[in-house]
């Protein structure tokens, strides 16, 4: 830090850039300890997760599921005509949604708060000044720390002829004013297969190309599952397929792709690229103050998450390395209070970001939810592990609401109720792993989730049986032997 002059006198204790979750949650947290705070966003406040992101495609997947369930009546003793989307009403519907959480995340609101929120371009000039582009001119803060929450956007593939057709992305996807005939779907990840599902759902044509299969990080089973819902919804599956270049030919737009029988022309009237995100790192000034970027593109952090320069803090997805708006508040609630009282307490006053227990859930058809360990995960890592595994088909809820499949899949350790990882796949799997997110966190065991009353009938039960499953392997079967002759000698 030597190169730059440090100001004896600071304008701010915390200037947080970028206001979607991460930057929310710093600025709020600095707010709530009274320090001086100053919350800088270029664009929108609420970041993807609100405009483009969660919120959004939350909305529009319930519109497709109900669809689905409508047309779904005759299984449950009603009676429909023909149900469609209006799609215009949908989407409609959609940004009536996220005016509704808009406030959430307002100007007033932080305002309200005691934040100071400035629209404008950020970029830093020196490891405790940030220089601001605002639209009535330029200005220059000064802080003790900095946190930079400047989130992601969607990787864009680099493939030929893709200026010459239609094509949008997770962000502007949601532009769209009538539902595409022919959708087609370039990536195999959480975000392609739910838009892939919904949009089927909603009429759409659906096609799915993927270089290599679905939900890489998922356990096969899980992935199965998933294959097996985008196919009922008529969602055509094309893995271990190579997107060569885009086309028109004779006015039709085509994705050339090349698999182990060809070259394959698949026609579209719109191209979805889900093809990953890259942090938002560009015009941060960075590279003037040496910050290093690791090589995914992230800016690099230490377990505190400060960057090169001690008191510059990086939280969510431009830090990485878990893309998810409950990761990027997590993490920033560790920026923020390490960013204010870092040095002041010795260790007291710095804390390590603890993401070791981190949920995350892919709300396809059915949804796949997972914390801690998966099967794929635990082999490659040498770690040894017992699966017990409870069917939802035996789960009398989801035997009531037509939803019997699925399961619950727990990792522990050999002969041990300690809990590695769990994998739900059906409905309301997210809903149902915050059980065992909480028992991980805690260290809870299996034991424990068996001894808590679930009411009936639930979902929440789903725990409690994987819990008694893995029970009843376990059980001290010499003082069960035992135990039956005491009862036949009592019998007499």
């Amino acid at each position: 830090m030597n190169p730059w002059v440090r100001p004896r006198r600071f304008d701010r204790n915390l200037i947080v850039i970028g206001a979607g979750a991460a930057g929310l949650v710093a600025a709020y947290v600095g707010a709530a300890v009274k320090a001086r705070v100053t919350l800088i966003e270029g664009q929108r406040m609420g970041g993807d997760c609100l405009n483009t992101g969660c919120v959004p495609s939350k909305a529009l997947i319930r519109a497709a599921r109900l669809l689905a369930d409508l047309r779904r009546a005759g299984e449950f003793g009603l009676s429909s005509g023909p149900v469609c989307a209006d799609f215009t009403a949908v989407m409609e519907r959609v940004r009536a949604v996220i005016r509704q959480v808009e406030p959430h995340d307002s100007v007033a609101r932080y305002t309200g708060l005691g934040v100071e929120v400035i629209h404008g371009q950020a970029r830093l000039v020196s490891p405790w000044t940030v220089a601001i582009d605002t639209d009535s001119g330029p200005r220059q803060l000064s802080s003790r720390a900095i946190v930079l929450a400047t989130g992601a956007a969607p990787a864009i593939p680099e493939l030929p002829g893709l200026d010459t057709v239609r094509w949008v992305n997770s962000d502007t996807v949601w532009s769209l004013e009538a539902l595409p005939q022919r959708l087609l779907v370039l990536g195999g990840g959480p975000i392609g297969c739910e838009l892939a599902q919904a949009f089927a759902d909603l009429g759409s044509q659906v096609s799915v190309v993927a270089r290599s299969g679905l939900l890489g990080k998922e356990d096969p089973d899980a992935i199965e599952a998933v294959e097996r819902g985008l196919s009922r919804a008529g969602v055509a599956l094309r893995t271990g397929a190579e997107p060569l270049r885009c086309e028109r030919v004779d006015g039709e737009q085509r994705l050339v792709v090349r698999d182990a029988v060809g070259e394959t022309a698949l026609p579209f009237d719109v191209l979805l690229c889900a093809t990953g995100r890259q942090a938002r790192v560009a015009g941060l000034g960075l590279e003037a103050l040496g910050i290093p970027l690791t090589r995914s593109g992230t800016v690099e952090v230490n377990a505190y998450l400060q960057t090169r320069h001690p008191n510059i803090y990086a939280c969510g997805d431009v830090a990485g390395p878990r893309p998810f708006t409950h990761a990027a508040a997590h993490q920033a609630g560790y920026a923020a209070l390490n960013a204010l009282f870092s040095g002041l307490l010795g260790p007291i006053g710095r804390f390590k970001a603890d993401d070791r227990v981190m949920p995350r859930v892919t709300f396809t058809r059915p949804e796949v939810a997972r914390v801690g360990l998966n099967e794929t995960e635990a082999r490659a890592r040498g770690i040894a592990y017992e699966v017990t595994r409870y069917d939802l088909a035996e789960l009398d809820r989801a035997l009531t609401d037509g939803a019997a499949h699925g399961f619950v899949k727990v990792l522990t350790p050999p002969g041990r109720d300690r809990i590695l990882g769990v994998t739900l796949v059906g409905e309301h799997a997210g809903e149902m792993l915050a059980e065992f997110t909480l028992a991980m966190k805690h260290g809870l065991g299996l034991n424990k989730i068996l001894a808590t009353v679930h009411p009936y009938p639930t979902w929440s039960e789903a725990a409690q049986y994987a819990a008694g499953a893995w029970k009843r392997a376990h059980a001290p079967r010499r003082l069960l032997d035992w135990l039956a002759r005491f009862h036949a000698w009592r019998r007499g």
